[in-house]
């Protein structure tokens, strides 16, 4: 049988450089969270605005443009595929603490479903489906909390 309780239990060394990679990582996140933040992407209308645009709208501050093809895909390729990643290289670690198998299952599979609901919601909405855009504020509230307290479970049995 495998163990999945080996976090705990790795040598100090190894228990650092683990820290300073979630420590890193993190700092990556929240950087993209800020950016969401930043360019007024955390409401349903600045998330129709940031990729459908708001030239229609005299009274903007910043005017946004609609997306073109190429740019979304772009944008939903890459996205996809590094945080896929994150989540990936994170869920392997939460294997490895000390938690229940229902509560590890969920922080290691609910953010992959997170991403392809968030991006295909990006482009749903980009498609002309406003309503989309509450479902990508949903699913990225999720992946968010998913990726803190997956982070939050392997600190803590690398901090024992």
């Amino acid at each position: 049988m495998f163990d999945y309780n080996y976090i705990a239990r790795l040598p100090k060394p190894v228990k650092f450089f683990l820290v300073a990679f979630l420590v890193a990582l993190s700092v990556g996140y929240f950087t993209g969270i800020n950016f969401v933040r930043v360019t007024e992407s955390s409401t349903p209308k600045g998330v129709v605005e940031n990729y459908n645009g708001n030239e229609d709208v005299p009274e903007a501050t910043t005017m946004k443009f609609k997306k073109g093809k190429r740019e979304m895909l772009t944008i939903i390729h890459t996205h996809i595929l590094s945080i896929s990643f994150i989540f990936f290289l994170l869920g392997i670690l939460v294997w490895g603490t000390d938690q229940s198998i229902w509560l590890k299952s969920f922080l290691t599979i609910e953010p992959f479903i997170s991403v392809l609901t968030t991006f295909g919601g990006i482009y749903m909405l980009w498609l002309g489906y406003s309503f989309f855009s509450y479902v990508v504020i949903f699913s990225g509230i999720l992946m968010t909390l998913s990726y803190i307290l997956g982070v939050l479970v392997v600190m803590k049995d690398l901090l024992k």
